[in-house]
């Protein structure tokens, strides 16, 4: 009897590395897959991974390493609904050459007052070292295509 429990808790424990090796595993798709979709930014991720507009104020300095979009969105907003998944989409196709952030100007009220949101769905449109460019409204697919290869990717 004593083998058997003994064999038991082995076994167990061979099967908690297992699990423990399968979530690991699962972790790290995640990651990519997190890596593919839009990214939600609070005002403190902003000021680190996009512009500091309060140590910068004057001049637009981006500090990312890959070109962006910026969605300005609410969640109440209709046409904000209609753009997320075709922005979840561009996210998965163009990723490793863009960001696809997205801020809730409901919560994140001091960012939209700081970019002169007074229309939502407004996109930024960040390339590398060069101004941003803003556009409003609810776009189809195809034109959000030819404004990053145009803007963003110049392709």
């Amino acid at each position: 009897m004593l083998a058997t429990i003994t064999f038991i808790s082995c076994g167990n424990s061979t099967n908690e590395e297992k699990q423990n090796k399968e979530e690991q595993e699962n972790s790290t798709i995640n990651k990519k897959e997190n890596n593919m979709k839009t990214i939600h930014l609070t005002k403190s991720e902003f000021l680190s991974k996009v512009m500091n507009y309060e140590q910068n104020p004057k001049e637009w300095k981006y500090l990312g390493d890959k070109p962006c979009i910026i969605d300005f969105y609410a969640d109440w907003c209709g046409p904000c609904k209609m753009v997320a998944p075709i922005l979840e989409e561009l996210a998965k196709e163009y990723d490793g050459e863009i960001y696809v952030y997205k801020i809730d100007t409901e919560k994140e009220q001091e960012l939209a007052q700081a970019f002169g949101i007074r229309s939502i769905p407004s996109l930024l449109f960040v390339p590398m070292n060069e101004q941003p460019q803003m556009i409003m409204g609810a776009l189809p697919k195809s034109e959000f295509k030819k404004a990053i290869d145009d803007i963003l990717l110049k392709k």
